[in-house]
């Protein structure tokens, strides 16, 4: 692995870290909150039946994000919408490190931009331990928008 560290993570070394530790009275270094791993979640709906969209949908999310989905499978039944335990429901992927200091930078700097009317992040998105929610159709299309699939309305 090579000692070059993306352009955000120096940032939150250089300046964001110092700033905090001084706002906030934080003596020691490690105390400073962090940003430790980014889950990209994205649901399938009824698109699993086709296993060659499926395929598709997996590489777009894997050349979005930079790193192979894991696809999830129901754990439980439910009759009224057809789903049986074990039937694939949503891919996942898990960023840590580099991949994850990429693509948040990518998402702050190349897609937020490119949101129509985007005014910020609304703060009811985070929670109380300061996670951040947001639906993926609003936030994956303007960086994957040469797809040759069309994703349906799920």
């Amino acid at each position: 692995m090579s000692n070059i560290k993306p352009g955000l993570k120096n940032k939150y070394e250089k300046e964001i870290i110092p700033q905090l530790s001084s706002e906030f009275g934080i003596k020691n270094v490690l105390a400073v909150p962090k940003i430790t791993k980014i889950v990209v979640n994205m649901g399938i709906g009824n698109v699993a039946k086709d296993r060659d969209v499926l395929n598709q949908i997996k590489k777009d999310l894997a050349d979005i994000t930079g790193q192979q989905p894991s696809l999830r499978n129901a754990k439980v039944s439910v009759s009224s919408f057809n789903l049986r335990k074990g039937m694939p429901v949503g891919l996942k992927v898990t960023l840590r490190g580099v991949k994850m200091y990429n693509f948040l930078d990518k998402l702050i700097s190349v897609v937020l931009p490119r949101l129509r009317d985007f005014r910020g992040v609304s703060l009811d998105s985070f929670d109380k331990n300061g996670n951040y929610s947001s639906e993926t159709k609003n936030l994956l299309k303007p960086i994957k928008t040469s797809s040759k699939i069309h994703l349906r309305q799920i």
